[in-house]
Protein backbone atom coordinates (compact mmCIF):
# COMPACT_ATOMS: atom_id res chain seq x y z
CA UNK A 1 0.00 0.00 0.00
CA UNK A 2 1.20 3.49 -0.83
CA UNK A 3 -0.12 6.57 0.94
CA UNK A 4 0.94 10.02 -0.23
CA UNK A 5 -0.20 13.60 0.29
CA UNK A 6 -0.68 15.57 -2.91
CA UNK A 7 -1.75 19.20 -2.49
CA UNK A 8 -4.86 19.08 -0.28
CA UNK A 9 -5.55 15.38 -0.74
CA UNK A 10 -4.29 12.06 0.56
CA UNK A 11 -3.93 9.43 -2.15
CA UNK A 12 -4.06 5.76 -1.14
CA UNK A 13 -2.97 3.06 -3.57
CA UNK A 14 -4.09 -0.43 -2.63
CA UNK A 15 -2.89 -3.59 -4.37
CA UNK A 16 -5.45 -5.29 -6.60
CA UNK A 17 -5.35 -8.52 -4.58
CA UNK A 18 -7.14 -6.83 -1.65
CA UNK A 19 -10.82 -7.80 -1.67
CA UNK A 20 -13.02 -5.07 -3.10
CA UNK A 21 -15.68 -5.43 -0.39
CA UNK A 22 -13.03 -4.72 2.25
CA UNK A 23 -11.91 -1.64 0.34
CA UNK A 24 -15.54 -0.51 0.09
CA UNK A 25 -15.94 -0.81 3.87
CA UNK A 26 -12.88 1.40 4.38
CA UNK A 27 -14.21 3.94 1.89
CA UNK A 28 -17.59 3.96 3.64
CA UNK A 29 -15.84 4.66 6.96
CA UNK A 30 -13.84 7.51 5.43
CA UNK A 31 -17.02 9.00 3.91
CA UNK A 32 -18.65 8.87 7.33
CA UNK A 33 -15.60 10.49 8.96
CA UNK A 34 -15.64 13.25 6.34
CA UNK A 35 -19.37 13.85 6.81
CA UNK A 36 -19.18 14.21 10.59
CA UNK A 37 -15.82 15.95 10.83
CA UNK A 38 -17.31 19.43 11.06
CA UNK A 39 -20.56 18.50 12.74
CA UNK A 40 -21.59 20.47 15.78
CA UNK A 41 -24.26 17.94 16.73
CA UNK A 42 -24.23 16.69 20.29
CA UNK A 43 -24.34 12.95 20.94
CA UNK A 44 -27.67 13.34 22.75
CA UNK A 45 -29.16 14.95 19.62
CA UNK A 46 -27.83 12.16 17.43
CA UNK A 47 -29.21 9.50 19.80
CA UNK A 48 -32.64 11.18 19.82
CA UNK A 49 -32.74 11.37 16.02
CA UNK A 50 -31.66 7.73 15.69
CA UNK A 51 -34.40 6.66 18.10
CA UNK A 52 -37.04 8.56 16.11
CA UNK A 53 -35.84 7.10 12.80
CA UNK A 54 -35.80 3.56 14.20
CA UNK A 55 -39.28 3.99 15.69
CA UNK A 56 -40.65 5.15 12.33
CA UNK A 57 -38.92 2.31 10.51
CA UNK A 58 -40.36 -0.24 12.91
CA UNK A 59 -43.89 1.13 12.43
CA UNK A 60 -43.55 0.77 8.66
CA UNK A 61 -41.93 -2.68 8.70
CA UNK A 62 -43.36 -4.41 11.77
CA UNK A 63 -45.82 -6.53 9.79
CA UNK A 64 -43.00 -8.06 7.75
CA UNK A 65 -41.36 -9.43 10.89
CA UNK A 66 -44.35 -10.21 13.12
CA UNK A 67 -46.10 -12.86 11.06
Amino acid sequence: MIIERINNEVVVRIPSFVRFDEIQRMIDLMCYKEAVARSKAKQADVDKLAKEVNKGWWKKNRERFMQ
